[in-house]
């Protein structure tokens, strides 16, 4: 078992502890170390992202995707098929 400290906010750190698979800690660590990203910062993105209220969406928007996806769309093709019909 690993034991991860997270920080919560821009204040202070808070050593909380967590059973993480070793395998998976390590897979991880390994990503991060990879990509040269924070462990932490990582952690703390995805427990707000889990948090966090989801973005509400105005019923106007949804109309309004609804009717283009219903769109009339024309089939350009390739570039000189968009050539041939608009140059």
């Amino acid at each position: 078992m690993i034991s991860v400290s997270l920080k919560f906010n821009k204040f202070k750190m808070v050593l909380k502890t967590f059973n993480l698979d070793e395998g998976t800690y390590q897979k991880f660590a390994d990503f991060c170390k990879q990509n040269g990203i924070s462990m932490s910062k990582q952690i703390d993105i995805f427990i707000k992202a889990q948090i966090e209220e989801k973005p509400r969406v105005r019923a106007e928007y949804l109309q309004r995707l609804e009717n283009i996806r219903k769109g009339k769309f024309i089939k350009v093709g390739g570039i000189e098929d968009f050539k041939k019909r608009y140059a």
